[in-house]
């Protein structure tokens, strides 16, 4: 019984550890997104499957689980800044994630993803 006990207390562990965000990527809120966006221009990617309704001023679409295929879709400068975003986060993070190992390091993610956004009532097209 005790064995049992401890192989569930180690698989909820290691899935907490598997929903962290990880220390390449950074976090933004709808409202600090919403203002770095009126401060200037950003590469702003919605990596939601399927496909939803988009950020007002989203630059590309692609799937989280594409990225390497579609690679050739964002800056060739791997420091310039990407801004991700899905649904709710987890699959901005694994985007970022495959970013990261493309060379990447300029990535954050809307915390929250687009039930963030819609809920402090940003526009969507």
């Amino acid at each position: 019984m005790k064995t049992k006990f401890s192989i569930l207390i180690f698989i909820f562990s290691l899935a907490g550890c598997l929903f962290q965000r990880p220390e390449y990527l950074k976090a933004i809120t709808a409202a600090e997104l919403n203002k770095t966006m009126q401060n200037g221009d950003i590469f702003l990617v919605d990596v939601h499957t399927p496909e939803q309704r988009h950020i007002k001023g989203t630059d590309i679409f692609v799937p989280y689980n594409e990225i390497e295929k579609y690679q050739n879709r964002f800056p060739s400068d791997k420091n310039a800044p990407i801004y991700l975003y899905c649904k709710s986060g987890p699959m901005a993070n694994a985007a970022a994630h495959a970013l990261y190992k493309l060379g990447y390091r300029n990535m954050t993610n809307l915390d929250g993803g687009m039930d963030a956004w819609r809920k402090s009532g940003f526009d969507v097209e």
